[in-house]
């Protein structure tokens, strides 16, 4: 299955675009934003769980990063609520499940082979940092080798400098408006833009609360296999 594989190019999902289809499991479904590959797959997706459902216990190959985004996850090791942060590193099982429902951001297969970091972060709990221009706060989430993942909190009115994205840039608007020349994106918009390539981001009067990756295009993840078979086939 291929969604949005080529990532050589720029790709804006809005929210009145989502389409979810089911799982192999019942009462998970999946909103895929890209993917390259079968059941196994170099994928990022919003998934939905309904109350009462959940996946058998498996083995993360490639690694699993969630963002909670909506109600309460939970597997064998702990309940997390909406806001909080997991890596799964590679070699990692569990077995999830929601009682009373949930949608989270999924990544799969997007780690370095030596990132072997588990992590829950609670972003409710945690300390921001100034950002580089005045009205920006960010909270890091996660670096290794170059690859940046962060929640930025934008003030209204905020305009960040012209940049570029020499390993790619990858957002999620969580709440209000987020823009750039490029255009305007409101939350649960899905940004995805190439190596290389540039923008000048600035919020209006409702500011933005984004979640973003920087430097994964191109890095030499693991599951950049998946997108080798896509490209030479």
């Amino acid at each position: 299955m291929q969604v949005n594989s080529d990532f050589s190019r720029r790709v804006v999902v809005l929210p009145e675009q989502y389409h979810f289809i089911d799982s192999p499991l019942a009462g998970v479904s999946r909103m895929m934003l890209d993917r390259a590959g079968a059941e196994v797959a170099r994928a990022t997706s919003i998934v939905r769980y309904a109350a009462g459902s959940g996946y058998s216990s498996h083995t993360h190959g490639g690694g699993e990063e969630i963002l909670v985004l909506d109600g309460v996850f939970s597997d064998e090791h702990g309940d997390y609520p909406a806001g909080t942060y997991l890596r799964n590193p590679p070699g990692s099982s569990h077995q999830p499940f929601s009682r009373d429902g949930c949608t989270l951001l999924v990544k799969l297969w997007q780690f370095a082979a030596d990132d072997d970091q588990q992590l829950v972060l609670d972003t409710n709990k945690a300390q921001w940092q100034p950002g580089l221009v005045p009205g920006l706060s960010v909270l890091p989430l996660h670096e290794h080798n170059g690859v940046s993942t962060a929640l930025v909190r934008w003030a209204p009115d905020t305009l960040f400098n012209r940049h570029i994205h020499v390993g790619g840039e990858e957002i999620l608007v969580l709440e209000g408006l987020f823009c750039d020349e490029h255009g305007r994106y409101a939350a649960n918009s899905w940004l995805r833009s190439p190596r290389y390539s540039t923008h000048t981001p600035f919020t209006l009067e409702q500011g933005a609360l984004i979640y973003v990756k920087v430097g994964h295009l191109g890095a030499g993840l693991m599951g950049d296999q998946f997108i080798e078979a896509v490209t030479t086939t």
